[in-house]
């Protein structure tokens, strides 16, 4: 069987979902859409089932479909702060999109349970038939930066015969109380599951949590959309104006963390990664009860009596539940062009939203513009891993943003888009206390920017294998 399309997308999570959205608003196209999962959804179909959005439902999703009903929550750790969907809620809201939009719009063909061998052929993975598919505009790569989970992803470690060590969606399955719970994984996952725990009555000191390295954590109340976005606002010039002021990425997040935009778990021990983990003080104060935290390096073996480690050995037993939560998340490919010839590979173009990314490149290749310039206004932006990915990452975003200035359509989709978290700034709150942040923004973004190339001649290898130069078109 040959099917002919103008593109044909691989993979249905957010960034496909999202792309094709506004692709069909802005232009004609016709669309196949594969995925080896048995639904749209992506990892969501994957993950725990306690998962949550890090930020507002508000701002998730594919542009043309609102999630939830904007609701602020008026009880909890989350009061005051917009709602956050939850998984089962997130996938049901991406099987609607692509029943009730895209293939109800008749330029949609979706093929579940099918993976994509190349060359524009497709196989099925219930019953093997290859298909080949002629498409005349581009083969859209939507599994660049697919994520991984512990549902799918093995232990990065050896777990011996009657040692008894769990994904972390099973923790919803326990039967009866283990000896004690291993957290195994500093990461929100792991931040999760013990949160999970505690708010169910588990007592902390029944949690062991083995985190190789700590984590800074981004403030939700820093993240929030309309009645929030001046705060919201007021955290990316804390930023911005930190940078300028220190002489060290260590200094900046010492700045951050004074600040509030910034939280950690351990005030006494300086965290080594960030990879966009979102929470609350209150959430934060939960999770300082657990006071059982391993940090001897990264699991090498959970046996029946104990665990070894990088750095040493913790005792166990086989009556103890070990949960992990050591997946790696978002992949770490390195940032290419995102608009070839014939090829579209989505990542991330702004600041902490793959949906508002996955967005603007549907508009930007609905436009027709040349290849050059749909990749001058969409250059990628790698998802951080640490806190001087988290400044690059902060400030790239930043530079994509002045390349709108000169492409009016593009800015007016951002500016009047439900995922942009700060639409509505200038309208929003006190006038002057807008206006004196928008001073303090553009005082201090232009040094900052600047900033950046200073901090990168101190990056790591894998930090710089991060950055993306424009005139090279890869890494610099």
């Amino acid at each position: 069987m040959v099917l002919q399309t103008d593109y044909l997308v691989v993979g249905a999570g957010a960034l496909g979902m999202g792309f094709v959205d506004t692709l069909l608003e802005g232009s004609d196209a016709d669309v196949v859409m594969l995925d080896r999962r048995h639904a749209a959804g992506g990892h969501w179909l994957d993950s725990y089932p306690f998962i949550q959005l890090h930020q507002p439902s508000m701002n998730y999703g594919v542009n043309s479909t609102p999630l939830g009903r904007d609701r602020i929550e008026s009880g909890g750790r989350d009061a005051g702060f917009y709602e956050r969907a939850t998984g089962p809620e997130i996938c049901a809201y991406f099987d609607g999109v692509m029943r009730e939009r895209f293939l109800a719009s008749g330029r949609v063909r979706f093929f579940p349970l099918s993976e994509h061998v190349g060359g524009g052929r497709f196989r099925s993975l219930l019953t093997g038939e290859e298909t080949d598919v002629e498409v005349r505009r581009s083969v859209v790569d939507a599994t660049y930066m697919a994520s991984r989970v512990p549902a799918v992803d093995p232990p990065p470690f050896e777990v011996a015969d009657g040692a008894r060590c769990v994904p972390v969606g099973r923790l919803t399955k326990v039967e009866a109380p283990p000896a004690g719970y291993v957290i195994i994984g500093g990461g929100k996952t792991g931040m999760d599951a013990a949160c999970w725990l505690l708010d169910r009555g588990t007592p902390p000191e029944a949690i062991t949590w083995i985190r190789a390295r700590d984590s800074w954590i981004l403030n939700r109340a820093c993240f929030q959309p309309a009645d929030g976005v001046v705060r919201t606002f007021e955290g990316v010039v804390a930023e911005l104006e930190a940078v300028v002021a220190s002489d060290s990425v260590d200094e900046i997040f010492h700045r951050l963390d004074d600040s509030g935009v910034m939280l950690r778990l351990d005030p006494q021990v300086r965290p080594e990664f960030l990879r966009g983990a979102t929470s609350s003080v209150g959430e934060v104060d939960q999770l300082r009860r657990v006071e059982n935290v391993v940090r001897l390096g990264k699991v090498r073996r959970i046996g029946t009596d104990e665990i070894s480690l990088e750095g040493g050995t913790l005792p166990t037993s086989p009556d103890h539940l070990h949960v992990h939560c050591a997946s790696a998340g978002l992949s770490d490919g390195p940032p290419k062009p995102i608009f070839g010839d014939r090829t579209i590979t989505l990542q991330a173009v702004t600041r902490v939203s793959l949906s508002l990314s996955a967005g603007l490149a549907g508009v930007v290749e609905a436009s027709g513009r040349p290849t050059a310039e749909k990749n001058r206004l969409c250059r990628p932006n790698p998802w951080p891993h640490t806190p001087f990915d988290w400044l690059r990452h902060l400030l790239t975003g930043i530079k994509n943003e002045l390349e709108w200035a000169d492409a009016p359509d593009v800015a007016a989709w951002v500016d009047a888009s439900r995922l942009n978290l700060v639409k509505g700034l200038p309208e929003a709150g006190d006038g002057a206390t807008v206006a004196d942040l928008q001073g303090r923004f553009l005082t201090a973004v232009f040094p900052a920017l600047a900033r950046l190339d200073e901090l990168a001649l101190l990056a790591t290898p894998a930090e710089r294998g991060r950055l993306y130069d424009p005139a090279l078109g890869a890494t610099a």
